[in-house]
């Protein structure tokens, strides 16, 4: 993979779902895809990767924690030409509260049938504020969508602060 993701391998991709329900294998040559490709193709991963890690820009899935540490490195590095598309995707995951909405507002009578799923979100989120720092980094950017995006996500990040450990 490069400089760039050479730990993406580490991850048992084949062994985790995507928001789809699939093997979450096809991750990994989106992510290239993002960090080598053409500003055409870049944009376009993006887009196919918000689809099996954060579907409908709300529900988030097993490979979606796993997956943000790759972003937000991405979301550093120097060459990577759509950072605010990846900032926004991080802002999506970071709002993800469906389940924990949920089940919160069922009390304790489904809490555990819905435990998986708060437990995935809670992770996700966990992942993305992980990143602070580089997010940080960038919205001081001189490329002013990029520092325009990096600083909502640290506003969505103050709004969504890491769900209780339960």
């Amino acid at each position: 993979m490069g400089r760039l993701l050479r730990t993406v391998s580490g991850v048992r991709w084949g062994e985790l779902r995507d928001v789809t329900g699939a093997p979450a294998g096809r991750i990994p040559p989106l992510l290239s895809r993002i960090a080598y490709g053409d500003e055409g193709s870049a944009r376009r991963a993006v887009g196919e990767l918000a689809d099996v890690v954060c579907a409908l820009g709300f529900v988030v899935g097993e490979a979606t924690a796993p997956t943000v540490p790759f972003l937000l490195e991405l979301v550093g590095a120097p060459h990577v030409v759509c950072k605010a598309e990846l900032l926004d995707l991080l802002g999506s995951i970071c709002q993800a509260d469906q389940w924990h909405s949920a089940a919160a507002a069922a009390g304790d009578r489904h809490g555990a049938s819905r435990r998986p799923q708060v437990d995935l979100e809670a992770a996700a989120r966990r992942a993305v504020h992980a990143g602070w720092s580089v997010i940080v980094g960038v919205a001081s950017s001189v490329r002013p969508e990029e520092a325009g995006a990096a600083r909502r996500l640290l506003r969505v990040m103050d709004d969504a602060p890491p769900f209780p450990e339960a």
